[in-house]
């Protein structure tokens, strides 16, 4: 649950099986090769790779593939604010509550509504969605709409609605 000064926190993963497959091919290869030219000593290809840069680019490939597959939604109501972020990946968005004008539980379908997971955007606004249909949409000061996907939509909703109600 949420520690104190938080009235809600949840942390979660995106649906990776199938893009972690896809994601692994390059590092993969990469490692192939390391192993053919690097440890075996045959050499690949008519104008080989140095081995020091084979073994630099599979470590690199390495370090983005885990970096990509271990990225999180962490969405938080605290203080007065609330904040989301995909966590390894972009920075924290932060929304004061004097910014928030309504707070409505959606369910949503990520691939027809927004195209996927992650953070997305259409002509009614931003999204930020992980597994799952449900979630939370903001209304903002500006016009604008923040969807946010929960696993907790009902429990977020009212966090955020406590939220507003303390400006």
């Amino acid at each position: 649950m949420a520690s104190s000064g938080q009235a809600f926190r949840e942390v979660r993963r995106l649906p990776l099986r199938r893009t972690a497959f896809v994601l692994a091919i390059p590092p993969t290869v990469m490692l192939a090769l390391l192993v053919w030219q690097v440890v075996l000593g045959h050499a690949w290809g008519k104008q080989p790779m140095s081995n020091s840069g084979i073994i630099g680019w599979t470590v690199f490939l390495w370090i983005v593939y885990l970096r990509l597959v271990t990225v999180r939604l962490v969405t938080e109501v605290r203080g007065r604010e609330f904040v989301v972020a995909m966590r390894g990946l972009w920075r924290s968005r932060r929304v004061p509550a004097a910014e928030i004008s309504s707070v409505e539980t959606v369910t949503y379908d990520p691939e027809s509504d927004y195209g996927g997971y992650g953070i997305r955007a259409n002509r009614e606004g931003k999204a930020y969605l992980a597994a799952g249909n449900r979630g939370v949409r903001l209304r903002l000061s500006d016009g604008s709409t923040l969807v946010v996907s929960s696993q907790r939509p009902e429990e977020l909703a009212e966090a955020l609605k406590g939220l507003a109600s303390r400006i």
